[in-house]
């Protein structure tokens, strides 16, 4: 797509270039440019950052201030009042629920052809398992997460995650679905001496390549290397070694969506989130605002002023009066009661609200106790079983198009054409289950359905086609011990036909 000439725009657009001349005219360059310009100042890409702050723990709240009302009525800065900073983070506690809910087991890839089954194990290793498990992640963060396939310094084909705050996609269709460009920007570190920089580089990914460039102020300039294929075979021709470059006929990024808006799950409860924080902290605050550091009512005091007053009753714990006029001395306060009813009510109010809006399931929930049976359970999980379901179908979509590109590469090394193959995604649910009454009814069903089926929905069975392999094995096992026990075999029998001589 870009030739880092000019870009292409409609007819009326190259008409007012004409008349008005080249000046009118906008480069790739510039165009990047702008589009980093915007994307660095949206909303969008804060809202990104603030869900990966948010799930590390780092909330608005530890930058909070404590503030009174001052002479001229506005907000005021203190220093000498408590001022905690509690983090509860139940948002983080959502995103890794709704993680290992969906992609806490391993991903199973079912598929007629056995060879291909086994090369797509091969790919989708455990490094893959845990690989996805954290797209996920950023999917839950951000509203999404990318992906994407390569050959890595050792030939190997293999994949990379992006943050998503890095990316920058040009989508070409109205759903989202179709890259035409992405943009990536992203830091590294460097030295000029012992002196350590931070540089911000940019790679542009279309149909020809890799561009790569370095921000200087807000300009882009030409990397060390300035342009590459997605990768490169090298072959030997006698004494001269051929590097060849290659590319994919789609760009290799591929995106995985929470939903299909790419709404991220901190914009559904972090004013929830924020408002917990703050009700914990400042209970906290008034039960440390005891009688040193309160309202304090005086008469007759005698010291020099409420400063040194205050000082002497935080180093002392005691306060002295006088009697003047007949009129005696005295030290009281002004408690204000801190019901601690109150707060636990509206901290479990906003927790509640907290997990309906996640669309979480609590653990503690009453449906639990006592002996649940599976309704119950599955009542529990309604919410959280429907968010995976769209996760799911987008997650589904983004598999066929990974699925492309691990095609692409087996048949381009040997391996096999596969691309009219079929292949089964199966997400695995890590959800709570009542083991005996399921297994149960697995045996209730031996007559009504087929092993596979019923080996599939045991629940001591993580990968079905291997236990049913080891099932066909035993059988073929029994049947040997079986034959053999009617045709025994007899240790003294002569089986080298030889005549033993006298």
């Amino acid at each position: 797509m870009f030739e880092f000439l000019t870009i292409r725009s409609d007819e009326d657009l190259i008409n007012n270039i004409v008349n008005e001349g080249a000046a009118a005219k906008i480069t790739d360059e510039q165009f990047i440019e702008l589009e980093i310009q915007r994307f660095k100042a949206s909303k969008r890409r804060k809202e990104m950052i603030d869900g990966e702050k948010y799930h590390e723990g780092n909330h608005d709240i530890l930058k909070r201030k404590r503030t009174i009302i001052g002479e001229n009525g506005e907000l005021t800065v203190v220093e000498n009042l408590p001022n905690n900073r509690i983090v509860d983070n139940q948002y983080g506690k959502m995103v890794d629920q709704k993680k290992n809910y969906l992609l806490g087991q391993p991903i199973a890839f079912k598929t007629d052809n056995e060879l291909y089954g086994k090369l797509l194990k091969k790919i989708f290793n455990k490094r893959f398992q845990r690989l996805i498990k954290n797209v996920g992640e950023d999917a839950l963060n951000t509203g999404l997460g990318w992906l994407m396939p390569y050959y890595n310094e050792h030939g190997e084909f293999t994949f990379r995650r992006f943050k998503s705050y890095e990316i920058i996609p040009g989508w070409a269709d109205t759903e989202h679905t179709i890259l035409d460009y992405a943009i990536r920007i992203y830091e590294v570190i460097a030295y000029e001496g012992k002196q350590e920089k931070v540089i911000e580089k940019v790679e542009v990914y279309d149909e020809n390549g890799i561009y790569r460039f370095i921000i200087e102020g807000s300009k882009l300039v030409p990397d060390e290397e300035p342009f590459s294929n997605y990768f490169t075979t090298i072959d030997e021709d006698g004494d001269q070694v051929i590097e060849q470059g290659w590319n994919w006929s789609k760009i290799p990024l591929i995106p995985w969506k929470y939903n299909s808006k790419e709404i991220p799950l901190i914009r559904k409860v972090k004013g929830l989130q924020d408002g917990l924080n703050t009700i914990l902290s400042n209970f906290q605050n008034n039960m440390e605002e005891d009688a040193r550091n309160t309202i304090l009512i005086l008469v007759n005091y005698d010291g020099e002023n409420l400063g040194q007053f205050r000082k002497n009753l935080a180093t002392y714990g005691a306060v002295k009066v006088k009697t003047v006029d007949g009129a005696a001395g005295d030290l009281k306060t002004l408690q204000v009661e801190v019901n601690a009813d109150n707060y636990k009510a509206i901290i479990e109010i906003f927790k509640k609200a907290i997990i309906e809006n996640a669309k979480g399931y609590d653990a503690k929930d009453d449906r639990l106790s006592g002996n649940p049976n599976q309704m119950n359970i599955q009542s529990m999980y309604s919410d959280i079983d429907l968010d995976a379901n769209e996760m799911e179908t987008e997650f589904q979509a983004s598999f066929e198009e990974l699925l492309w590109f691990v095609n692409v590469h087996l048949f381009n090394t040997g391996l096999g054409d596969y691309e009219g193959e079929e292949v089964e995604v199966i997400f695995n649910r890590d959800i709570l289950i009542n083991e005996t009454e399921v297994i149960d009814n697995v045996n209730k069903s031996v007559s009504v359905l087929s092993d596979e089926t019923l080996v599939a929905n045991h629940p001591w069975v993580d990968d079905p086609q291997a236990e049913l392999d080891r099932k066909d094995e035993q059988k073929q096992k029994e049947m040997d011990e079986y034959k053999d026990a009617f045709n025994p075999v007899n240790p003294n029998d002569n089986k080298s036909g030889d005549v033993d001589e006298e």
